[in-house]
């Protein structure tokens, strides 16, 4: 794919795709992306996910590879703004945010970043693919318990609870036994 650079250094590669480099890092910025099931959800779920609220940085990958580890960014970081992700429902960005605490940084931008790969794409699409799994995950509806299993609960708890009080009797009537009256 040609590449035309701005001398901004902003080369715009297709429609879809804008990149912007600065200071050594590669920033791109997608402009259309689509995930079309999340893990978990139905067959005909499909999740949008606005490219132009994603943003992507490329930086030096970690570990072995040579000499061509050190020319190369492959090395993807995806962000973008849970609070203003008009695009997510409410009490699923709730979820989000409580649940990936460790991910979320002071600007309120979740990151997600991958570096399994040589290919910035596959890295690409590895952060993509984790954003989608954190989407699902978070909009997972909790079990229902059945009537059975209601039932099954309340019968443990109050085994438990004659258990208990049996073991207090016990344990009572051998202080008792201990106990020496002088009257």
């Amino acid at each position: 794919m040609a590449a035309a650079c701005l001398t901004r250094r902003v080369c715009l590669l297709s429609d879809k795709m804008t990149v912007v480099r600065a200071n050594g890092l590669t920033l791109m910025q997608i402009n259309a992306f689509s995930v079309t099931k999340w893990a978990h959800a139905s067959e005909d779920t499909k999740v949008h996910i606005p490219a132009e609220r994603l943003t992507v940085t490329y930086s030096r990958s970690s570990g072995p590879g040579g000499q061509h580890v050190n020319k190369v960014n492959t090395k993807a970081k995806v962000r973008f703004h849970v609070h203003t992700a008009d695009w997510i429902p409410e009490d699923i960005r709730l979820k989000v945010i409580e649940k990936n605490r460790s991910r979320m940084n002071k600007a309120g931008e979740l990151l997600v970043s991958s570096e399994v790969s040589r290919s910035q794409h596959r890295n690409l699409s590895d952060c993509l693919q984790k954003i989608s799994t954190i989407l699902a995950e978070a909009s997972e509806k909790p079990h229902e318990p059945t009537a059975e299993d209601v039932a099954l609960r309340a019968a443990r708890l109050k085994k438990r609870k004659e258990e208990r009080l049996k073991q207090k009797k016990i344990h009572s009537g051998t202080k008792q036994s201990r106990r020496v009256d002088f009257d």
